[in-house]
């Protein structure tokens, strides 16, 4: 079982090595070749779209979202992890994403 980290943001990262659970793989994006290689019992963690956290899901990997409560006034910048904590109120959550058929 290997745990990923999802996340090109280094205050994100900082944030991780501090609060969140230990990982075994941090990627600045996740790829393909990447969703590819995710196996029952994996993780991943981070603030994916919701079209890929679906995808991790359907593979039989958990989805941990790092979720913020981003003002509008804040996007786009690049963030402390103690910026993450105390302003934006950072926080593992776990969601099970599934594609609907239309």
């Amino acid at each position: 079982m290997t745990t990923y980290f999802v996340s090109r943001h280094p205050g994100a990262l900082q944030w991780m090595q501090a609060h969140g659970p230990a990982f075994d793989r941090h990627l600045l994006h996740l790829e393909e070749t990447d969703l590819a290689r995710l196996a029952p019992g994996d993780s991943v963690i981070g603030s994916l779209p919701v079209h890929l956290a679906a995808r991790v899901c359907a593979q039989g990997a958990a989805y941990w979202n790092l979720s913020l409560n981003m003002p509008a006034h804040a996007r786009g910048q690049e963030l402390s992890a103690d910026e993450l904590r105390r302003r934006m109120g950072a926080a593992l959550e776990r969601f099970d994403v599934r594609k609907l058929q239309a």
